[in-house]
Formats: C-alpha cells, sequence, structure tokens
C-alpha cells in the first residue's frame, strides 16, 4: 500500500475543517474572496503532494501551513501593488496635445516638401538624422560652405512656411 494521504482522507480533512481553515485564511486576509481562494489553493496544493505527507494525521497540520504560507504571499502580492500604484504614472500627452502635435507635424512635413531640394535634404540630415555639418558636405558631395547657407535659407523659408495661416 502506498504511503501518503489518499483522496479519501483529504476529501474527509475536506469536509471536517474546510469552515476553520477559511477562518484562520479570515484572521490573516481581510476580504472573504481572498480566504476562499486562499483556501481551495492549499487543498489543491496538499491534493498535489498527498504523496509526500507520510503520516495522515499530519495531513491537517500541512493545510494550516499551507493557508498560512498563501495567505504571507497573497499580502505580499497586494503590498506590492500598492507600491507600484503609487508610483506616479508618466506624464501623458492628452489627446488634445497629441493632435496638435499631429497638425504641427503635418504642417512640418508639408512646409518641407516646399522648400528646395538641396535645402530639404540638409536639413533631414543636419536635424533628423543627427549628421554634423561636415558629415551632411561629405554625404551630399557639397562644401561645409554651401550645407551652411542651404541650412540657412531651408530654415528661414521653414519659418515663413510655418508661421503662414493654414
Amino acid at each position: 500500500m502506498a504511503v501518503g494521504t489518499t483522496v479519501d482522507h483529504l476529501t474527509e480533512t475536506y469536509r471536517a475543517h474546510y469552515r476553520s481553515l477559511l477562518g484562520l485564511a479570515a484572521l490573516l486576509l481581510d476580504d472573504t474572496a481572498s480566504c476562499e481562494d486562499v483556501v481551495q489553493e492549499a487543498f489543491i496544493r496538499v491534493h498535489s503532494a498527498r504523496s509526500r505527507v507520510r503520516d495522515p494525521e499530519k495531513t491537517l497540520a500541512y493545510l494550516r501551513q499551507t493557508v498560512v504560507n498563501l495567505s504571507r504571499s497573497a499580502l505580499r502580492r497586494r503590498i506590492l501593488g500598492l507600491k507600484l500604484l503609487s508610483k506616479p504614472m508618466p506624464d501623458m500627452a492628452s489627446a488634445e496635445e497629441g493632435a496638435y502635435e499631429q497638425l504641427e507635424r503635418d504642417q512640418l512635413i508639408k512646409a518641407m516638401r516646399g522648400l528646395q531640394r538641396r535645402q530639404r535634404e540638409v536639413l533631414v540630415l543636419r536635424y533628423f538624422a543627427d549628421m554634423t555639418e561636415a558629415q551632411v558636405a561629405e554625404t551630399l558631395g557639397i562644401s561645409l560652405g554651401s550645407v551652411k547657407a542651404y541650412g540657412s535659407r531651408g530654415i528661414a523659408a521653414l519659418r515663413v512656411a510655418m508661421e503662414a495661416p493654414a
């Protein structure tokens, strides 16, 4: 015969001690649903490990200890959740701000399309690709002075285009 708690013994223990284990969980936790969950989980765990409970008389002791441990874990998770909730959420743009940003982006793209090809290339490489003026000159195969001139004229043209009523 196999050593360990039988399913029948565990079922009898459940019927006889469910309420007392629920009371134990209630002393450790503050809401009924959590207490019921903890007690049910304790029975499931002891059922899964019943072959390790060599003395059937100790089944109740194992169940009590499991209820205590699961209650501690539930409290730890709850405390961690409260700590995480107490941290302020990062500032997020409102829907209105997002809409304005989208309009500004659309306006900028439209204004960029209105620039001369070289001005647009210089500004994109310089400010969007984050290249130095020397890198832009090398990439486009033009002089450093030309990069500065195209960049300056391009920015001036963008200012005019962005300030113009849409």
